[in-house]
């Protein structure tokens, strides 16, 4: 008998569709503007998946709590349910402590939970509490932004992660735990910090991670996800925005009601298109000239994961200076992300490339809402694989 643990973060991802950039401690307020269940229903999604994936579920016992934080998400055939836990109402990071501890109790050799970094990091915390790092997680993707290598690329993708684990198909290898603190990003700035290591079963087609897999909702649908992101969230009157060269980032310029170039430089301020093909000294007069925020949308090369320094020399080492590292946006789709495992940059000024390198990481827009991180230096998969330090 395989005693599988699940563990359920209800409020984990309400925050998404209103624009409250997470969830940690606004579920009541966000549930009080209409919010619905997100976490519930994804794991509920990944259960049926598993349900059909795994026909004979006879020797498997899944331990979950009573209520909200499990068993009120569970409607499929998966096993026998033990349920030695209770949960109702608002939960907290008390109660994840807690479940882990009942859970751990019943000597469940792998955890399934739903949740976001923040539910990651309190169960890794508490995992390293009771002296038990070293058993396995496999996340399904619940919360608003979700960066740690512990989460499956999908619910569906969750499903089947497990299903290879129990036919003894997948090793089990640590990844990172990432967060970033909610509250300095909803003043505007990107803090992510590692946190912690877990260990998860090691799948780069279905765990998350640079090469994500991509589902069946289209390519089409999944850019007029990113458009809709960048109208809402960034087409702001005074910020200025310098779009890319590349077919993604014509796409969705056009998307959004403008007139952009393929190969060329452009940007805009709020909804009105100011530049078009613009070279390094047009963007440095709309730099001196702007009173307000800038961001740099630019879409990676796919296979060779060039960010800067190829097919876009307008944005010199002095215009990046300018609007400054941190305001850099990497836009890229879950099918370009399949080819990409990190971000190069080659900007021509190598003290500058090293400040881009230090980062380790830079974030990436890959639909509605949704970021991943990419390494921004060898990752430590890169230097293994190559054999060599320091591979680049």
């Amino acid at each position: 008998m395989t005693r599988i643990g699940l563990l359920v973060n209800p409020d984990a991802g309400l925050g998404g569709r209103l624009g409250l950039k997470g969830s940690d401690g606004q579920a009541e307020y966000a549930r009080s503007q209409g919010a619905e269940d997100r976490a519930g229903p994804r794991v509920k999604d990944a259960l049926a998946h598993f349900a059909r994936l795994r026909k004979d579920t006879s020797e498997l016992q899944w331990v979950t709590s009573e209520g909200r934080m499990g068993s009120g998400w569970i409607d499929s055939e998966i096993g026998s349910i033990s349920t030695p836990h209770q949960s109702s109402g608002l939960t907290s990071a008390e109660d994840t402590t807690g479940l882990v501890q009942t859970l751990l109790d019943a000597e469940i050799e792998l955890l399934v939970y739903g949740g976001g970094d923040g539910t990651t990091r309190d169960i890794v915390a508490a995992l390293e509490k009771m002296g038990r790092g070293d058993l396995p997680l496999i996340g399904v993707p619940c919360g608003v932004k979700m960066h740690s290598g512990c989460f499956a690329a999908s619910p569906k993708a969750a499903a089947e992660v497990l299903s290879a684990w129990l036919e003894g198909e997948l090793l089990v290898a640590n990844t990172e735990v990432l967060d970033l603190d909610e509250e300095i990003y909803r003043e505007g700035r990107w803090v992510v910090r590692m946190y912690a290591e877990a260990m998860t079963p090691a799948s780069p087609r279905w765990m998350q991670g640079t090469k994500q897999r991509v589902e069946a909702s289209g390519e089409e649908e999944i850019v007029e996800g990113l458009a809709d992101h960048i109208r809402e969230i960034l087409m702001v009157d005074n910020r200025l925005l310098i779009w890319g060269s590349g077919g993604t980032l014509r796409t969705i310029g056009e998307m959004v009601g403008m007139n952009p170039t393929v190969l060329g430089i452009d940007a805009s301020i709020g909804s009105k298109q100011i530049g078009t093909d613009l070279n390094e000294s047009n963007l440095l007069k709309l730099l001196f000239e702007h009173d307000g925020d800038v961001t740099i949308l630019l879409s990676p090369m796919g296979g060779q994961g060039f960010l800067i320094g190829r097919g876009n020399l307008q944005l010199s080492p002095e215009v990046l200076r300018t609007v400054g590292i941190d305001s850099v946006l990497g836009i890229c789709t879950p099918a370009k992300l399949l080819t990409v495992r990190r971000l190069r940059i080659e900007t021509g000024d190598s003290d500058l490339d090293a400040e881009f390198a230090g980062k380790r990481y830079m974030k990436v827009l890959q639909g509605y809402r949704t970021t991943c991180l990419l390494y921004t230096s060898p990752s430590p998969r890169d230097v293994e694989e190559s054999g060599i330090a320091g591979w680049g």
